[in-house]
């Protein structure tokens, strides 16, 4: 029988996605405030990959990655999850969000994003917030879940993905 253990200490990152620059830096120093410094950033990529932000964001819209030096919990991703969530709001203007932010994790074997939305693929984790593994870490890479947005399993992401990977097994040994 197996026995309970510790939460592993993960890589936090935010996805970011904006129309107006200002909304990023904005967020950016109030993410810095909650979790630390930085760790790296991917390039501004434009996000392209559907129509359902557009109503309230605007376009073009753009996506970027925050990848965070300090390793959290992977069981505070709900409260961080909510905590971002808090930030949105505090953005906001006329009701609309100005930047969207996703919280999400990588450890050796995943990376977890968390949501407010349930799903078939995805497990409640505490007060509202569920937790879906999006990509598995597999053969050398990471590769898609079946139910994985396009843009987590866009090539040029999955690169990034690695990257941040190597990193952080780099940081626990």
């Amino acid at each position: 029988m197996g026995k309970p253990g510790l939460p592993k200490r993960v890589l936090l990152f935010v996805s970011t996605l904006y129309r107006e620059k200002e909304y990023y830096y904005t967020a950016l120093d109030s993410l810095i405030e909650l979790f630390g410094d930085v760790l790296f950033e991917s390039a501004p990529k434009i996000w392209d990959y559907s129509d359902y932000y557009t109503p309230e964001l605007g376009s073009p819209l753009t996506k970027r990655f925050i990848f965070f030096k300090n390793l959290v919990s992977e069981g505070d991703i709900a409260a961080i999850k909510i905590t971002t969530n808090s930030l949105e709001d505090k953005l906001s203007k006329d009701g609309k969000r100005r930047i969207n932010l996703d919280p999400g994790y990588i450890s050796s074997a995943k990376l977890v994003l968390a949501t407010t939305k349930d799903y078939s693929h995805r497990i409640y984790l505490k007060d509202g917030i569920y937790g879906e593994v999006t990509l598995i870490f597999k053969n050398k890479t990471f590769i898609p879940a079946i139910n994985t947005y396009r843009d987590y399993a866009d090539e040029q992401n999955i690169k990034l993905f690695n990257l941040a990977r190597k990193i952080y097994k780099n940081m626990i040994s």
